[in-house]
């Protein structure tokens, strides 16, 4: 229970100490590429407790005396990668075969530091009236957010997952909401689809579709088509893709 969990944390215990008869059965039959498989997974599950717990531990409100702990998260990609490693474990575990993450609010005036347009909110930047250097910002703050993402398919692809890897079975899909988010325009919105869904989808391609015709509703229809999940409509979805 989440209880539980609770409690053991506070013991400074990990869940997998819980399971130390469980795991030792388990590893003893076991093949030895298994038993990596195995190692690997409870590694990663005490790193993230870890972590965590440094995290939880650390206090809103600290004197202004006190430097920061070394460890506790205190910038944007050390939070999303925490959040990504996560999301990776449930999919080794198969706690989860869905997962979502927001990188920010639509409204956000959130600075990047470590971007290469360290002062710019990426609100501010996304209206950016046409012009060049304002463009070329909000280029960069998106850049940054890809290079972010990039933190996870590394991980997927290096986790091995039956006869091949975790982004071998699985499908990324990242993107926006506005194809011009200058005038909020939502067609002709960006999307990029990584990973092989079991050798369903062909990567390594740029496809455009007609302009200003084709909603996003229409890619999630034809991705929930590939997951043998049928519906007549998303949103304001028209049909579905060809050629995907």
């Amino acid at each position: 229970t989440l209880e539980l969990r609770a409690k053991r944390r506070k013991r400074d215990r990990s869940i997998l100490d819980s399971l130390t008869g469980s795991l030792s059965r388990l590893r003893n039959e076991s093949s030895a590429s298994d038993r990596v498989r195995l190692d690997n997974y409870t590694e990663n599950v005490r790193e993230i407790e870890r972590r965590l717990e440094i995290a939880m531990r650390a206090s809103t409100v600290a004197p202004a005396d006190l430097s920061v702990p070394v460890g506790v998260p205190q910038t944007f990609d050390e939070h999303i990668k925490l959040q990504f490693d996560l999301l990776a474990l449930a999919f080794q575990a198969d706690i989860t075969r869905v997962g979502t993450l927001l990188f920010a609010r639509d409204l956000t005036g959130r600075t990047y530091p470590e971007s290469e347009a360290p002062t710019v909110g990426f609100h501010g930047a996304s209206h950016h009236g046409e012009d060049p250097r304002r463009i070329a910002e909000l280029s960069k703050i998106n850049q940054y957010h890809v290079k972010m993402l990039a933190h996870l398919i590394a991980n997927l692809a290096r986790t091995q997952d039956g006869d091949g890897t975790l982004l071998d079975h699985s499908l990324v899909l990242y993107g926006s909401n506005m194809g011009n988010s200058n005038q909020h325009v939502h067609y002709d919105v960006p999307h990029v689809l990584v990973g092989g869904l079991n050798g369903k989808v062909k990567g390594g391609r740029h496809i455009a579709y007609p302009t200003k015709t084709v909603p996003t509703g229409n890619l999630l229809l034809t991705l929930l088509d590939m997951y043998d999940v049928h519906q007549d409509s998303i949103g304001d979805s028209t049909g579905r893709l060809e050629n995907l």
